[in-house]
């Protein structure tokens, strides 16, 4: 027997183990409040599993799932799996005469469209794609990696400039060199039929090396111009159009060589045909052997035997209401020694905190006592106690928040709180409220200090009353005396407002006159203007749309040239 996962035992037994040991060993809060002897009293003995028994089943589970997850087998056994495929190569015409529009939107485009159709429905086959015009390029030798074949054939811009003709003789050399290790070579040509007539050389050439050729017709019979990138049409050298059709010569490839000739259809039909026949009558042969394991499982029988024992285990629990009547008062008591305990020492600490800051208090050491009154800073007294000291600081806004938290039914902690209050807007020159708040300590408690700081703030309010209506008593003399002046000042400056008009008149009555002159010439000028602008713009649209057609462009493929001996001699339609 052997682990598939091994490293699981050793991450998660030996944590397991070591959760075990502590649980095991640590006392629950009734052995730490409680001697044995007095727990044996207090307790009552129940049919049930004990505690300790219950924990150890419920580690068993633990321990027996993590082997489960470790995955144990047994025989195991290695198998050999041969690969057979059937493979082929596809050739795409990509003369000039295949940018005819017969087809839409061109025959290169359609065909590029029939290579990913080849693709999609040959699932079980390996397959290399050559272009060929003049001469041919391998764009990806033979595959089985469809994805990849996908892309490359989707980056193909079909508006590449190849060379002038179709010379199939170098696409049935390519054929051999890519097939070289395969018995029955395929070969399906996507043309428009060439520009040949007679295909002796390339029959004699396919027979010679067992290439059966497979022909898509990938155009009409009806006569059609060659339309180019530019724009324009393909014209012979005395200026007429060349029109192309298909060249139905191109079935003596098929037919001599075994194989089968079929026009292009708009759907996948046609490429269905040729592919069935393809595999039908080619033998398949050996491409790659791969290793794969085979194993008895044994997982589910520690998995299995884990979930018993926990059913066990659960079972034997005792339920929630049984607990609560055995233990009733047990339970009480624990959480009154619990909860007294942790009273006492908040208390304990709170008490040494108050201390250390009535002390800093006493030394003037007031942002140290105001640090610790912070830490108690939960009660009225405690509030009030870091008020003060926040006071001693100078910093009295802070200390008005704490007064202000301050709520007591103890009188003499009110007005203490009233008067310091009163004392913390005096500081911050806040007189009103100062006065409002001492009114309201000496309602609690006649006191004298209080009094004298009531009457030196309303003192300081009538003082402040008096110089307001002295200020505005000020300011109404001065207003009257500019207003005689503004007075003045206007009548002087109607009149010589009526002088100046008199002297516009005349100056517009002129003004008038050079403007009809001169606006001749404006309307001129703003013409030329224009006709600037209007070139200076058509100029930067052009550069704009120059450098979106070259990010426009498509992801460039690396083609393999392939030289052939046999170069195309018939030059009188080199499309």
């Amino acid at each position: 027997m052997q682990f598939l996962y091994p490293n699981v035992l050793f991450f998660m037994l030996i944590p397991i183990i070591i959760l075990m040991f502590l649980i095991t060993t640590n006392k629950d809060k009734f052995q730490r409040f409680f001697d044995k002897e007095a727990l044996a009293k207090l307790s009552v003995k129940n049919k049930y599993m004990t505690k300790t028994t219950r924990n150890i089943l419920f580690f068993l589970v633990l321990i027996l799932m993590t082997i489960s997850l470790a995955r144990p087998v047994i025989n195991e056994k290695e198998h050999k799996i041969d690969q057979e495929t059937v493979s082929f190569v596809i050739a795409l015409d990509v003369s000039k005469s295949m940018l005819a529009t017969d087809i839409y939107p061109n025959r290169l485009s359609l065909g590029k469209k029939k290579i990913l159709d080849i693709i999609d429905y040959a699932k079980q086959n390996s397959i290399a794609v050559v272009l060929f015009a003049k001469s041919s390029f391998i764009l990806s030798p033979i595959t089985q990696d469809f994805n990849s074949l996908k892309i490359l054939v989707n980056r193909l811009d079909t508006g590449l400039n190849f060379d002038n003709g179709s010379n199939i003789f170098s696409t049935l050399e390519v054929s051999k060199k890519l097939l070289r290790n395969v018995k029955d070579k395929n070969l399906i040509l996507i043309t428009d039929g060439a520009n040949k007539t007679d295909y002796e050389k390339e029959i004699e050439y396919a027979k010679e090396n067992n290439i059966r050729i497979y022909t898509l017709g990938l155009a009409t019979n009806k006569p059609t111009p060659i339309k180019l990138q530019d724009g324009n049409f393909l014209t012979k050298d005395d200026g007429s159009i060349v029109t192309v059709k298909l060249n139905e010569d191109i079935k003596q490839l098929s037919l001599n060589t075994d194989a089968a000739y079929i026009k292009y259809s708009n759907s996948s039909d046609d490429i269905k045909q040729v592919i069935d026949d393809i595999n039908i009558t080619s033998k398949k042969q050996k491409q790659e052997s791969r290793n794969f394991k085979t194993y008895t499982e044994l997982f589910y029988y520690p998995l299995a035997l884990a979930l018993f024992i926990l059913l066990i285990a659960f079972s034997s629990r005792p339920k929630l209401s049984e607990i609560f009547k055995k233990n009733k008062n047990l339970a009480l008591l624990a959480l009154v020694l619990i909860f007294s305990n942790s009273s006492l020492k908040a208390f304990e600490f709170d008490f040494k905190t108050i201390n250390k800051a009535n002390e800093h208090y006493e030394k003037q050491e007031y942002e140290k006592a105001s640090k610790e009154f912070r830490k108690v800073a939960k009660t009225p007294e405690s509030h009030y106690n870091l008020g003060n000291a926040l006071y001693k600081q100078g910093e009295y806004k802070k200390a008005l928040m704490h007064y202000k938290n301050v709520v007591s039914s103890n009188q003499e902690l009110e007005y203490k709180k009233l008067h310091n209050m009163g004392n913390s807007y005096v500081k911050l020159n806040d007189l009103q409220n100062a006065k409002r708040v001492y009114e309201k300590a000496l309602k609690i408690k006649d006191d004298k200090q209080t009094k004298e700081n009531l009457e030196a703030v309303l003192k300081a309010l009538e003082d402040k009353n008096k110089d307001k209506q002295d200020k505005q008593n000020k300011n109404e003399q001065n207003q009257s005396k500019d207003g005689d002046k503004k007075n003045q000042d206007n009548k002087k400056q109607e009149q010589d407002k009526s002088q100046e008009n008199k002297e516009k008149d005349s100056k517009e009555e002129k003004e008038k006159q050079d403007n009809k002159n001169s606006e001749e010439d404006s309307l001129e000028k703003e013409q030329k203007n224009q006709e600037i602008k209007q070139n200076q713009l058509s100029d930067a649209e052009e550069k704009k749309w120059l450098k979106k057609l070259e990010q426009a462009k498509e992801v460039p493929v690396m083609l393999k040239k392939f030289d052939s001996k046999e170069q195309s001699d018939d030059t009188s339609t080199p499309w």
